[in-house]
């Protein structure tokens, strides 16, 4: 069976082998010092690791690691980074704090300040702030605090969609030709942009040089209760210029892409939800519902919903808006045990993440442990279809190889019976 086979398996809720994916999304990538060590755990080509997303410091996942993890996904992302900068064709060495050397894109600025860490630019002008700060003991970036003090009196919405704009005839021609170099055999999940609505990582605009508006986390979360007016003008912009740009991206591709990553804004944190589903269902659903249902009624394509944390009580709100798949599975949260979750919402919504504990058993665990761990989701999760497998969120920095090839080798041999 191959990858397209299993994955229509899986989201026709069928019983079959899981399809697997790494890196065909911006949370369920590997870090690049974890790519590094599989690459060598393979015996596969010595080269530095192309940075996917340097905020995250995510590797891409080239063709023959793909094949040696059997994984059924490709990644169509947009042509520029989180930073504002292009890496199509233009890659540069970079030499990390804890001394690997990674290509990034050949137009990022970082910056080094001893004892302090590294600073990347947006659009890699150093002529304004930094917008990330990576410390030297961590491995990836943050957003910095550039915002401003808002004036409660001279509010503009408009300040807050600087950075959504018409996708130009050069970024279709960039995903046509990145489409047609992608293996045909494998589900490809396209990241295009431009539909995050209220994600905490795309509020600060690192990919600005200098935004405005209400661009910090903390005061985000606050207009949310106090502004509620200005941001439904924010969504009801962001959703139609998505709707505009899709079709303009679906007249291009058609529908050689199957799903589309909508959603990244997390709902909840590790003990609880981050806002009441009614919020949600009053100041999200309405626009997410209308980005989903143009996307059901044109195209082909699954709509992806990120969400991390205890979010089971905006599950039904989830699906009522429209999405076809809720990633992850975050069953180390609490009111998301796996069982109850497989019980209550088999059939209506396809689980995509989950398969292995990030924060505590595989980078922690044994490799036996990991072996069983996966088994026992695959088992649950797995039943009766509806579920890809994936980590719960991005495999973290140096996660022992030897673990990643127990969770690899756990899932064959769930899929061999």
């Amino acid at each position: 069976m191959n990858s397209l086979e299993k994955f229509g398996k899986a989201m026709s809720f069928e019983e079959g082998p899981l399809p697997v994916d790494f890196g065909a999304n911006p949370v369920t990538g590997i870090h690049c010092s974890v790519v590094e060590g599989l690459r060598d755990y393979y015996g596969l080509e010595k080269h530095p690791v192309k940075i996917a997303c340097p905020y995250q410091m995510l590797g891409i996942i080239e063709p023959d690691l793909k094949d040696a993890m059997g994984i059924d996904t490709e990644s169509l992302w947009g042509p520029k980074n989180m930073f504002g900068t292009r890496q199509d064709d233009h890659w540069k060495e970079w030499k990390t704090w804890w001394g690997q050397t990674v290509l990034i894109s050949g137009d990022l600025e970082i910056s080094e300040t001893k004892g302090e860490g590294f600073y990347a630019y947006a659009g890699g002008d150093t002529s304004y702030p930094p917008s990330g700060y990576m410390p030297d003991s961590s491995y990836f970036f943050d957003s910095t605090h550039r915002h401003k003090e808002v004036d409660e009196a001279d509010m503009d919405w408009h300040d807050n969609v600087e950075e959504f704009q018409p996708v130009t005839d050069q970024t279709l021609d960039y995903y046509k030709s990145m489409v047609s170099a992608k293996d045909s055999g494998k589900w490809l999940a396209g990241n295009f942009g431009g539909t995050a609505l209220g994600d905490v990582s795309m509020v600060p605009a690192s990919m600005l040089k200098d935004p405005k508006g209400i661009r910090g986390v903390e005061e985000w979360y606050m207009a949310t209760m106090l502004y509620p007016e200005y941001i439904h003008k924010v969504f009801e912009y962001q959703a139609e210029m998505a709707i505009e740009n899709l079709k303009k991206i679906h007249k291009a591709l058609g529908d050689q892409v199957q799903s589309i990553y909508v959603c990244g804004a997390d709902f909840g944190t590790q003990i609880a939800p981050i806002c009441s589903p009614d919020t949600y269902r009053e100041l999200h659903m309405p626009h997410h519902k209308t980005i989903n249902n143009w996307i059901h009624e044109n195209t082909n394509w699954k709509t992806f919903k990120h969400s991390c944390g205890a979010v089971e009580p905006f599950i039904e709100s989830f699906i009522e808006g429209g999405f076809d798949i809720l990633n992850p599975v975050q069953w180390t949260a609490t009111g998301m045990e796996r069982e109850t979750l497989k019980k209550k919402y088999s059939k209506r919504i396809v689980f995509w993440g989950g398969g292995v504990d990030t924060q505590g058993t595989l980078p922690f665990g044994t490799p036996e442990e990991v072996e069983k761990e996966v088994l026992e989701t695959c088992s649950i999760l797995g039943k009766n279809g509806g579920f890809v497998f994936s980590s719960i969120h991005n495999v973290q920095a140096m996660t022992p190889v030897k673990n990643m090839v127990a969770m690899i080798e756990a899932v064959k041999k769930y899929n061999k019976g």
